[in-house]
């Protein structure tokens, strides 16, 4: 059998064994699925502004059966609903330019501000492993792109430099990446290599940033696939996403898919967990 790494046995424990949340230690964790279904309703409750119908409560009362019987057993979720609820969920999309009249919409989980940002800043100058089930809510927060699946799909993970792997010891938004891609069902694609030995984004305005990423990355080979998914672990300017689409457009003409007018060509698309200043 092949050996698990420490943090997916930490977040197999976490999610099945514990049965506390994973932020505020209280109350009982709260299944990713009812998660969704609490949050629409209380999304379409302040919209119509009206008492629920009577369908509505035997559903209710239904999920209510379901959730207490499998709470009963095993936990299915990380963080309880009052603290998922606390939390900014999938904030607008921005734009960055990655060729001439061709834009780049970048969808981050969350905002970079507390809890997340304790999080991440823990999880990737610490290598805090206690911290990772907060970050794997976060990104099952994120919504698949439409028309992406395993087989017409790859994810890249933000390269890093051979340098500052040795000196972190690991690489942390591969290992992110790695849950999201059990997540959506997509495999991670290896074929794109960080080659410059820049200084940290962290600290360095938008144009500081764009001149420090130039001729950062090189393509390795050609995706076998069609649609490729950037992610990064924080979004600040988008940056780094905007330079990593830039060497795939310019490598071999990828640009972001167009709905209204879809083509056979290879399309981009970029998430990140978090969006905000570091």
């Amino acid at each position: 059998m092949r050996r698990l790494a420490p943090y997916q046995t930490g977040l197999w424990l976490a999610e099945y064994m514990d049965m506390r949340c994973q932020l505020c230690r209280i109350y009982r964790s709260t299944p990713q699925s009812q998660l969704l279904h609490h949050q629409t309703q209380f999304r379409l409750d302040n919209i119509t502004n009206v008492p629920p119908t009577r369908t509505a409560l035997k559903q209710h009362s239904f999920l209510t059966n379901i959730r207490n019987q499998a709470n009963s057993y095993l936990s299915s979720g990380l963080l309880c609903a009052h603290c998922h609820n606390d939390i900014t969920w999938l904030p607008r999309p921005f734009e960055v330019d990655i060729a001439p009249s061709i834009s780049l919409s970048i969808q981050a989980s969350t905002y970079y501000e507390y809890p997340i940002r304790q999080a991440i800043r823990a999880f990737k100058h610490q290598e805090d492993m206690t911290k990772l089930p907060l970050l794997l809510h976060a990104i099952r927060q994120l919504p698949r792109p439409h028309g992406c699946h395993r087989n017409n799909s790859v994810i890249v993970a933000m390269p890093t430099t051979s340098q500052r792997l040795v000196k972190r010891g690991f690489d942390p938004v591969s290992i992110l990446s790695a849950q999201l891609s059990k997540h959506w069902q997509i495999p991670v694609w290896q074929g794109i290599e960080r080659i410059d030995d820049t200084v940290s984004q962290q600290g360095l305005s938008r144009a500081e940033r764009l001149s420090n990423l130039d001729n950062a990355f090189a393509l390795i080979e050609k995706p076998a696939v069609k649609r490729i998914i950037l992610f990064d672990d924080v979004a600040t300017t988008g940056a780094s996403l905007q330079a990593l689409g830039r060497t795939l457009h310019s490598s071999f003409g990828v640009a972001p898919l167009d709905q209204h007018q879809p083509s056979h060509g290879y399309h981009l698309f970029a998430y990140a967990l978090a969006h905000g200043n570091q």
